[in-house]
Formats: C-alpha cells, sequence, structure tokens
C-alpha cells in the first residue's frame, strides 16, 4: 500500500497500446451504480495515503485509494468535517469512489456538492500521462474546470490519483426537530425556511414526518428550535446516517430505486409507489413499478430528470443526452481518453 502512481501508468500505457479496456475498481462499494462495467479491472484501492492535511487551511490532499472513513476519522480528531457529508455504501468506500460518483448527503443544498470541494486532482489520462489539476487553495479558472470534472465522470476521463478538498469546522451545536405532515406541506415548509436565516443543514420527508436539521452556534440553534417547534430527536445523528447510507426502512426491499432531482418547490411526481424527499425537496427517492419512460416523462416535465439509481435494467441508469451535450461529452472523452479504454460504457454507452 502507498504510491502506486507508477504501476498503474504502466498499466494503463499498455492497455492503450493494445486498445484494451479497463475497469477502475476501488472498494467495490458503488459497482451498482450507472451501466455495467467492462474490460480488464484496474485495481486502485491499494493506492493510498493523506499526503497533506492542514487542519488551519482547511485543506485534506490524499490518494484516491484512501478509504473514505480514514479520511472521516482524521478531520473528526481535529473537529472538522467534509462539508457534503457523502455517503459510504459500505466499510470499503474510498475516496476516488465518492469523487467519480459525485455523491452528496443530507448536506449537500447547504453546504454544496462534491465538485464544489474539489480544489484540485491528480490523475492518468487515458494516454498514460499523469496531470495535475488546480490545486490546494480556491482560485478563478479559464477554461474547463477539469478538477470538477472528474465529480460525477465515474473514471470515463481518467484515474484519479490524488483529490484535494475543502474542509470545514464542525459546527458547535446541532439539533434534528420533527413533526408530522402532508407531503405538500412538509415541501412548502421546507422551501420557506430555505429562504430564511436559519443554520439549516438538512430537510428531509418520509412519508410521514418532517425532519429539519440545524447546525451552528448554540444561540442560533436554539432560536431555531422556538420556532421552528415540533419534537426534538434523541438519535438525529442515527437517523440521518440512515437516510444517508440508505438504512432507512424507505429503501428496504427489491425492486428498481429511482433519485429524481427536481426543483424544491416542485409539485410531488404523480406516480403510484412511494417517494422520499431529501435534499428540502431537490432530491426525491422513488420506488415503485412505473415505468422508466413515465418516471423520466414526469420528471422533465417537472423541470429535472430521473436517473435510476439501483437495480433495474442498467442501459437505462442515465437520461439520454441532447445532440449538443453528446457531442461536448464525446469531444472531452476524446482529448482526455482517445482509445476509449477507461471505464467504457459505464456513463453512457458512446463513452
Amino acid at each position: 500500500m502507498g504510491d502506486l502512481t507508477q504501476s498503474l501508468v504502466e498499466r494503463v500505457s499498455d492497455a492503450m497500446r493494445g486498445k484494451r479496456a479497463l475497469n477502475i475498481v476501488g472498494g467495490n462499494s458503488k459497482t451498482f451504480y450507472g451501466q455495467a462495467a467492462r474490460g480488464e479491472a484496474l485495481e486502485v484501492a491499494s493506492h493510498r495515503g493523506i499526503l497533506n492535511y492542514a487542519p488551519t487551511e482547511l485543506v485534506a490532499t490524499v490518494r484516491a485509494g484512501t478509504p473514505l472513513s480514514e479520511l472521516e476519522q482524521v478531520l473528526a480528531e481535529n473537529q472538522q468535517r467534509l462539508p457534503f457529508e457523502p455517503p459510504h455504501f459500505g466499510e470499503s468506500a474510498t475516496v476516488g469512489g465518492t469523487v467519480a460518483c459525485n455523491f452528496s448527503g443530507p448536506r449537500r443544498p447547504y453546504a454544496g456538492a462534491v465538485r464544489d470541494h474539489v480544489l484540485g486532482v491528480r490523475i492518468i489520462n487515458g494516454k498514460g500521462e499523469v496531470l495535475s489539476f488546480g490545486g490546494e487553495v480556491m482560485k478563478n479558472v479559464a477554461g474547463y474546470d477539469i478538477s470538477r470534472l472528474m465529480s460525477g465522470a465515474l473514471g470515463t476521463l481518467g484515474v484519479l490519483l490524488e483529490v484535494s478538498f475543502k474542509v470545514i469546522p464542525m459546527a458547535e451545536h446541532e439539533i434534528t426537530l420533527y413533526r408530522s405532515c402532508t407531503i405538500d406541506t412538509a415541501i412548502d415548509t421546507m422551501n420557506q425556511w430555505a429562504g430564511r436565516p436559519y443554520p439549516i443543514s438538512a430537510a428531509a420527508f418520509d412519508g410521514e414526518n418532517l425532519y429539519m436539521r440545524f447546525s451552528g452556534s448554540h444561540s442560533a440553534v436554539e432560536a431555531s428550535r422556538l420556532k421552528f417547534g415540533g419534537e426534538t430527536m434523541d438519535d438525529g445523528v442515527a437517523f440521518w446516517q440512515r437516510l444517508k447510507e440508505h438504512q432507512h426502512g424507505f429503501f428496504q426491499g427489491e425492486g428498481p430505486l429511482w433519485r429524481l432531482s427536481l426543483p424544491p418547490a416542485a409539485a410531488p411526481l404523480k406516480l403510484a409507489g412511494k417517494q422520499l424527499i431529501d435534499w428540502g425537496g431537490a432530491q426525491r427517492w422513488y420506488r415503485g413499478d412505473a415505468e422508466a419512460s413515465t418516471i423520466r416523462r414526469l420528471t422533465r416535465e417537472a423541470g429535472g430528470h430521473a436517473v435510476l439509481f439501483r437495480g433495474g435494467d442498467r442501459s437505462l441508469a442515465f437520461p439520454p443526452l441532447d445532440p449538443v451535450l453528446l457531442r461536448l461529452h464525446e469531444k472531452l472523452k476524446q482529448a482526455m481518453d482517445p482509445e476509449g479504454i477507461l471505464n467504457p460504457g459505464r456513463l453512457y454507452a458512446e463513452l
């Protein structure tokens, strides 16, 4: 374990010369996501280690194979955290997999997504070249911000070697309040509160109760408690952990799980089945028997898009790209991976 850059470069270069597909494998905690992987396994989990962590500068640089839990533990020892509260979906989750999937937890609408906190990356492109983008400070970027493009690319643009994150201090005080209401009331309340000067860090509705988490100074959080009302959860931390890791009862059982990205104030979609609302209304989880075409049509009409997150026909994972966006994706893929050897088809069949 440690720095495997040279051996990874050799593997990619050899595959490029032979035009052989590579399937980038980290902790295997997120293999369910996206279209089916193909190609020779390129193991990267052993390329691990925290390279630079400066608590006073709020920056951490780590190798991509570093376990996510290891990074979070080191940050917690210094009363700091990753702002986007990433889900793990397994004990083997790595930093690289989190960035490649662009997965964020309940704090995302209030603190930002993964790509908002990636300051820089070091990668191997499809030509076997080691490239660095960004750095360890926040700054303006001209042209493509490759560091951010790596977030959500599912390894199709390069093999992540290192990632630099902006981190934040943990809140002084945090509580979760809940109250029973209808789905319409929950959406209205979450949107009304989003425009108020209260330290909201999570808002969700599970079909029965609306849950609001407040994080910040003791005085600000207590003021929120008095204004919002409802009941205080004794196990608020555990609740958001279960929700984040899909251990909440809603996620149990078989069948396709859809993630619907919508404007926060959008009305509930008329789909037979169950829905759970997260991200203050911007992320809706759906489980039911509706056809993919119906789900995507209704989501599109509401101003959003739908992803088949887990289960079902994996070829339907992501909504089709319009010709302009597809051409842009193809140009990026050609520039970064001209032979198309890195995770081909994992994001879209054409890539």
